[in-house]
């Protein structure tokens, strides 16, 4: 597994190795060993989803739980591909309202981990597109929200995009108030 630091403390770029052959490919997507080996300890997963997005051009995001029911994030790209956003929410922290992005596609492999007090956001680049996603805790309608989509300056490389009542009507990153506090690592 190839493992990558981004920009933003905590968040990782993560490939794990394909084997091909005529056939096609295996790939072992998630093995906590493999990571720990590599010093790599993420929380435990207790949720998987799966997305579709029918249309290329969809943003789906800024989306997040708050506390207590905080989502940490290990993100891919099961058919299609995205770009996969990750913003630092957390107050206090140096990286606050800083983003970083990467294109996720079925094609190169490539998964995002993003932790419990960041935003997420994705931008669909082919129609049918999928996303497959672990997460930390249980989804909780009382925890959920967004932030406008279009409001921290990401370049999401779509023109028009499709959007949810919900994405269109969220507020501002300036105008929303985070629940998320920076607790830096002792």
């Amino acid at each position: 597994m190839q493992i990558e630091t981004t920009p933003l403390p905590g968040v990782l770029l993560l490939t794990p190795r394909r084997h091909g052959d005529a056939r096609g490919f295996f790939s072992e997507s998630w093995n906590r060993k493999t990571l720990e080996d590599a010093g790599v300890t993420l929380p435990e997963f207790v949720q998987d989803n799966h997305s579709l997005s029918s249309a290329a051009g969809t943003i789906r995001g800024l989306h997040y739980q708050s506390p207590p029911k905080a989502q940490g994030k290990l993100v891919r790209c099961g058919r299609g591909a995205l770009y996969d956003v990750a913003v630092d929410a957390r107050k206090g922290s140096p990286t606050y309202g800083r983003w970083f992005g990467a294109e996720l596609s079925f094609e190169n492999g490539r998964q995002l981990w993003i932790p419990a007090g960041f935003l997420h956001g994705f931008a669909t680049y082919e129609p049918d597109t999928e996303i497959v996603y672990k997460c930390t805790d249980h989804y909780s309608a009382e925890h959920d929200g967004a932030v406008r989509w279009d409001s921290l300056g990401i370049d999401w490389g779509v023109e028009n995009p499709i959007l949810s009542e919900k994405d269109r009507n969220a507020p501002a990153f300036v105008q929303w108030e985070t629940p998320f506090t920076f607790e830096a690592e002792e």
